[in-house]
């Protein structure tokens, strides 16, 4: 993994818009309708080579395939690259979600109604586990990782980066009617995720954690649950994660934790210096956290008390996803220079709070203010390092 030696290097979480042509004959796929396959292969291909060249052409250091492969969303993917699964309509309700809404949810009802019918969920179907879990998704990886390396390639791109679900994020909100207990169901797709994480970094990949549900799940857990009772949730997942991830290099690894892309009130997010001691838990080198937007800004003030592992390297979010405002490059800097001067330049990467789109119609901002925000976060780490280095 490279790391800042001489500028501020940049990236991001991953997830890009996906293009019209590629939406298309998602549409089909999603609706389990006939489509070409051979197109949908060759614009596949094709989107991700674009995607990788644009990245590289704004500016961007370590670049991802935009998650283009994954055929639902940043986490619901999994449900086709495992057996045990089966797909099933949500319940009627706000959003068409199941089970306890969450603080956030209940403080908000009216915000959250108007939410729901402007932007529906991502992911309109609840995932079911109905058998053993396994990893069957060989050939899907194997697509992309060969798709991603070509693109990276003919883009003479110097680093890439493939997100993937963590284990914690795979389980929450998923109805189990196989195993008799959570630990099981959670040892199975520790074990199934490894292969994916393996496969990335065997491939010579930068392998990403992504892991929204181990500060989100917070909102939901407590109350009526304690803070106690959510750290020990969220430490069992973790060393979960770390079962999944042992005997692979931590330098190629990235893990990313957000409070949740939607854009809310976020009221009732977990502050980052309850969990920050168990997030550097994680065998990580780096780790890509929200830092931009105005409910967590504030803590990148936590970095002043909580100790980075020597080696390790903070990838700040310094660029909001949910708002189509485009952050001055001055801003973008000082956001920078903050974490700059309490970790040291050399271990500071900036970044972006989250994905800009959370599955193949699920976008946060339009793509024309997704790439200028590219732009500024390329202008903002420039000028960050003429401050830092000269």
């Amino acid at each position: 993994m490279r790391t800042s030696r001489d500028r501020i290097l940049t990236t991001h979480v991953g997830s890009l818009i996906r293009p019209a042509a590629l939406q298309e004959i998602m549409r089909a796929k999603q609706a389990h309708k006939t489509y070409d396959h051979a197109a949908y292969e060759a614009c596949l291909r094709d989107s991700v080579a674009e995607v990788v060249r644009r990245q590289v052409q704004v500016g961007v250091d370590a670049v991802s395939d935009g998650e283009y492969g994954k055929s639902i969303s940043w986490n619901q993917y999994v449900v086709e690259r495992m057996s045990g699964f089966e797909l099933r309509p949500n319940p009627p309700g706000p959003g068409g979600r199941a089970g306890d809404l969450g603080l956030d949810r209940s403080r908000f009802p009216e915000f959250y109604a108007e939410l729901d019918a402007r932007d529906p969920p991502a992911n309109p179907e609840t995932v079911v586990c109905i058998g053993p879990v396994t990893y069957t998704g060989q050939k899907e990886l194997a697509r992309d990782i060969e798709n991603f390396k070509a693109a990276l390639a003919a883009a003479d791109a110097e680093e890439g980066f493939l997100p993937v679900v963590a284990p914690a994020s795979v389980l929450p909100e998923r109805k189990d009617e196989y195993y008799t207990n959570e630990n099981d169901w959670m040892h199975a797709i520790t074990a199934a995720m490894r292969t994916e994480y393996k496969t990335i970094v065997d491939a010579g990949l930068i392998l990403q954690i992504d892991d929204a549900r181990a500060a989100t799940t917070y909102d939901r857990m407590v109350p009526p649950g304690t803070i106690q009772d959510y750290r020990r949730w969220l430490a069992k997942f973790i060393e979960s994660l770390n079962h999944a991830l042992a005997g692979i290099p931590e330098d190629r690894v990235r893990y990313h934790v957000c409070w949740g892309s939607w854009p809310g009130p976020h009221s009732s997010d977990v502050p980052l210096k309850e969990i920050v001691d168990l997030i550097l838990k994680v065998r990580a080198g780096a780790y890509v956290i929200e830092s931009a937007n105005p409910r967590h800004e504030h803590e990148w003030q936590v970095w002043k008390s909580a100790k980075l592992p020597e080696g390790k390297v903070l990838i700040p979010g310094v660029i909001s996803h949910v708002t189509n405002v485009v952050e001055h490059p001055e801003l973008v800097a000082e956001r920078i220079m903050r974490f700059a001067n309490v970790l040291g330049r050399e271990n500071i990467i900036a970044g972006t709070d989250c994905g800009f789109a959370q599955g193949t119609f699920y976008r946060r901002v339009h793509p024309t203010v997704m790439w200028a925000k590219l732009e500024s976060l390329v202008a903002g780490a420039r000028l960050a390092s003429e401050q830092l280095w000269h």
